[in-house]
């Protein structure tokens, strides 16, 4: 019993000794293992407090486990949390599996208790031997160096202080300290990938190979290093090739494509972003512009030589609309600004002011507008005719003739009088609307960019 507590002291002192002086939180099952972890911190002198989920998945077995907790609770004058939840049907309605359901609901809940009581840390009861467990099955998906690297003791708020202590040595411990706990008798079942390789490769494998509990451990250790070393690496790629924008990235497939691992590179910059059709995106580098990759969270658009990366949230809608009155000064669309100016005096329009319309600057005959003036996306069949000529163009052709990209066409506005486009805006006005000899009021509109 001493050997553990020992060893678990020295733990926490030598690398988690911000448990020592933080407000924590247990996450707590009735479990073997979480009953331990409670007991041994405790007698490392912690603020400690726990949080028990029940999932009321196992009946009459689920609440017997939580009646453990409250006993507890009370025994060690501990503050408890305890939620209910209706796992079934949250699996149901969000076409989870029971396992994935579970943690959504579980973490989500730690979540919030972390935020409404302002715990410094999650503590779970995570050890050697569940990190042996997570290290085949990642092998058998085919994982990468960093899901070999195992379960990671810290990661952000949630610390898993038992990782260097197997099974084993906790359940000698939990017996000499005559603590009570439960099993959870579905962990005996072979209905899951990692009861499998608990209950049946393990047992094999400690028995062919008895010290592999000990070199798998000394392989995580070196597997982090390299994955440390790795990370350093990819940063430095990164920096080199990743353009970081307010709400575009911007990835140069050029730069990419020079790497001797593009594909490794591309994945790495990309694997927190929610995609996984890699073969999709890889295919990306030669596809013609306007391809797209979605995930869930992100778009990833072949522009010429560019990748961009943006939040869906992000995305241009075509639905947009602004709506501008005749005695309005300013409108704002996203990341650009229109400043409105009512130019009533005969003797300034013949001033030569017109010189300076551009892009940028127009300058519109305001007898002729039917307000309020409309702005809003592209549509296709959208045509104007460009000023300085005489027949019609339909947008999309002249978009094709200015070589803008997919990504720029989704950022054109139109400024729109009735049904006739007057503007694109920052690109050509419409020639039905110019400013003649006739004209005896004028509208100028100046186009700002906002940072």
């Amino acid at each position: 019993m001493s050997e553990l507590k020992d060893g678990f002291r020295r733990h926490l002192e030598l690398n988690i000794p911000e448990l020592k002086n933080g407000k924590i939180l247990l996450a707590i099952s009735g479990g073997l293992d979480s009953v331990s972890l409670c007991h041994l911190l405790m007698g490392c002198d912690v603020e400690l407090s726990l949080a028990h989920c029940n999932f009321q998945l196992r009946g009459e077995e689920s609440l017997k486990d939580e009646q453990l907790i409250e006993k507890m609770a009370d025994r060690f004058n501990l503050e408890l949390h305890t939620q209910r939840f209706n796992t079934l049907s949250y699996a149901t309605e969000n076409n989870l599996s029971i396992q994935m359901a579970a943690r959504d609901l579980r973490y989500a809940w730690f979540d919030n208790l972390l935020k409404e009581n302002h715990y410094d840390y999650l503590v779970t009861a995570h050890h050697a031997d569940d990190n042996l467990e997570t290290f085949f099955i990642n092998l058998s998906r085919g994982s990468g160096i960093e899901g070999l690297t195992g379960i990671p003791e810290k990661n952000d708020k949630t610390i898993r202080p038992l990782l260097p202590f197997s099974r084993k040595e906790i359940e000698a411990y939990a017996q000499a300290a005559g603590l009570e706990w439960r099993e959870d008798q579905s962990n005996a079942e072979n209905a899951y990938l990692r009861n499998r390789i608990r209950n049946e490769l393990m047992p094999v494998l400690k028995t062919v190979l008895p010290s592999l509990p000990k070199n798998i451990k000394k392989t995580l250790s070196h597997l982090k290093e390299a994955q440390l070393v790795l990370e350093d690496k990819i940063e430095e790629i990164q920096a080199q090739i990743v353009e970081l924008g307010p709400k575009i990235t911007k990835i140069d497939i050029d730069r990419l494509r020079s790497l001797e691992y593009p594909r490794f590179y591309l994945f790495h910059i990309l694997e927190n972003y929610g995609f996984n059709q890699w073969d999709d995106i890889e295919s990306l580098l030669e596809a013609q512009s306007g391809k797209m990759v979605f995930s869930d969270s992100h778009r990833l658009l072949k522009d010429r030589d560019m990748l961009w990366l943006q939040k869906l949230t992000d995305l241009p809608s075509e639905d947009a609309l602004y709506s501008i009155s005749e005695r309005d000064t300013s409108v704002q669309l996203d990341r650009i600004k229109l400043i409105l100016e009512r130019i009533d005096s005969v003797k300034t329009i013949d001033s030569g002011i017109f010189l300076k319309e551009g892009k940028r600057v127009v300058f519109f005959d305001l007898d002729q507008l039917i307000f309020p003036l409309i702005v809003r996306k592209w549509q296709k069949g959208d045509y104007f005719i460009p000023k300085g000529m005489t027949g019609r163009k339909k947008l999309s052709k002249y978009f094709k003739d200015e070589k803008l990209s997919v990504a720029e066409k989704e950022n054109i506005w139109l400024l729109c009088s009735g049904d006739n486009v007057i503007w694109i805006i920052g690109h050509r006005a419409d020639e039905r609307f110019k400013v003649t000899q006739k004209t005896k009021r004028v509208l100028k509109i100046e186009m700002i960019d906002i940072e």
